[in-house]
């Protein structure tokens, strides 16, 4: 699929590998909806980039909200072609704290909510009207586009709520390329390391310098415009279904 003239929704599009993904979507001539709960953030955002952009403030959990988001794309761009699920938190927890305390299971049942069943209610309601698009030459109707983590793969400490969130997303890949085959609807995720997003962006310079030093290579810490270059490959190589990518520089992440 080309992205020019595509038309994406992007879950967290407001910040970080969300927004770099709006901006790039916009770069090569398509068109963006910012799908995100900060609003202020996001007004700004699709203000300062043109007329190809619209925001709707969504909570991702919310099916009123999602549906609602995407009706306002649809009366704005007339198709969906692309759903890039950015949105997601990763507030750290351990299961035990210091004083002996158990993890409350509502902050578990909260990530879970957010990162694995606000995906699912992203694809399922966008999914039902990209299947209504007329197909390129190769039968293609859309593109779907899941954030893991490499912690699905290499949970840390503190990660459990995370990971099981992150590897939900990874797991569910497969399954959904495979029923959607029929729909000649493409699903892909992307499992990222370490990136310069605005949580990184606001560690002491100490802290990003060790982070960058944990990379094999390159040393330093990915760029959201380099996430978004993966994301623009997956939307316009067809043959790429089905399939959880790590894009982390090599980095495989200690126990803490």
């Amino acid at each position: 699929m080309d992205l020019k003239n595509c038309v994406a929704i992007v879950t967290g599009g407001a910040s970080g590998l969300g927004e770099a993904v709006v901006r790039n979507t916009l770069e090569k001539g398509g068109k963006a909806a910012i799908l995100d709960f900060d609003a202020e953030r996001g007004k700004m955002l699709a203000n300062n980039l043109g007329n190809d952009v619209i925001f709707c403030k969504t909570d991702v959990v919310d099916e009123i909200s999602v549906q609602a988001s995407i009706d306002a794309t649809l009366k704005a761009f007339g198709k969906i072609d692309v759903v890039v699920n950015c949105a997601g938190v990763g507030t750290p927890r351990k299961v035990i704290d210091r004083e002996g305390n158990p993890m409350p299971i509502d902050f578990f049942n909260k990530v879970i909510q957010i990162n694995l069943v606000g995906t699912m209610n992203v694809i399922r309601l966008a999914a039902a009207e990209m299947i209504k698009n007329q197909p390129n030459e190769d039968g293609e109707k859309g593109v779907v586009i899941n954030v893991a983590s490499v912690a699905a793969f290499e949970g840390q400490i503190g990660q459990a709520a995370y990971s099981a969130s992150k590897a939900g997303v990874a797991g569910m890949t497969l399954p959904l390329a495979r029923e959607f085959a029929a729909h000649g609807i493409r699903v892909n995720t992307i499992a990222p390391g370490i990136f310069m997003t605005p949580m990184v962006a606001g560690l002491p310079q100490k802290a990003q310098d060790a982070l960058s030093q944990m990379m094999p290579f390159p040393k330093r810490l990915g760029a959201p415009s380099e996430f978004a270059m993966l994301a623009q490959q997956i939307i316009e190589n067809p043959m790429l279904n089905g399939e959880t990518i790590r894009l982390d520089a090599a980095i495989r992440m200690a126990a803490r």
